[in-house]
């Protein structure tokens, strides 16, 4: 079995060396060391990315990462690549599968596309169809809040009725596989998707905060 949530995170620390530690990222404010830290902390100390869910702990989730951001880069860089210590669930290729593909994906969007001016890459058949299969297992929670019918369309991939539709219609997100996840994970000013559909739909899909 291909594991894609490997070879995102292997492509992911190459760009990362390659832009360098303080390129811009789409997580705003992050740099790209900042970015590093978030996935170090994220699999190695889940005491700490408790933070990322409980707001009591944000305040030491924030310290411990800009302390660990401001180690050496090529140290954070090798440890992203590592991967997770061998306690670790995500240690296991099937779990990790499920837990990473779609975190390294976008996170690795993120840095490629923190330059507007750098192009979008061409995704691989084979990857492209892992990337729709992961947004699909999970647009139901993202697009939960939308008051509308959602329809996510990646072109020449797939098309999936999320939501079904409501006495407002149904809105439709179309564009290449790796720009619809983009926008449906929150990235929208980056993504280069169409949204048709009645205009009220429309209008009340954007107004949505789509978020896991």
């Amino acid at each position: 079995m291909t594991r894609y949530a490997q070879l995102e995170r292997h492509a992911l620390a190459d760009t990362m060396l390659a832009v360098g530690p303080d390129a811009p990222t789409l997580c705003d404010p992050w740099r790209v060391r900042d970015l590093a830290a978030h996935l170090i902390i994220r699999e190695t100390h889940p005491d700490l990315a408790a933070g990322m869910f409980v707001p009591r702990l944000q305040a030491r989730l924030e310290r411990a990462q800009d302390d660990l951001a401001a180690t050496d880069f090529e140290e954070l860089v090798e440890r992203v690549r590592t991967g997770p210590p061998r306690w670790s669930a995500a240690a296991v290729p099937a779990i990790d599968e499920a837990m990473n593909r779609m975190e390294f994906f976008v996170h690795h969007e993120d840095v490629l596309r923190g330059d507007p001016t750098t192009p979008h890459r061409v995704l691989d058949a084979d990857l492209a169809k892992a990337v729709w299969s992961g947004l699909v297992r999970s647009a139901g929670l993202m697009y939960r809040k939308a008051p509308v019918g959602v329809i996510l369309v990646a072109d020449g991939v797939g098309r999936q009725v999320v939501r079904r539709p409501t006495d407002g219609g149904s809105a439709v997100v179309r564009g290449p596989v790796a720009d619809v996840v983009m926008f449906s994970y929150g990235r929208r000013a980056a993504s280069d998707v169409k949204v048709t559909g009645p205009q009220s739909a429309v209008a009340a899909l954007t107004a949505t905060d789509i978020a896991l």
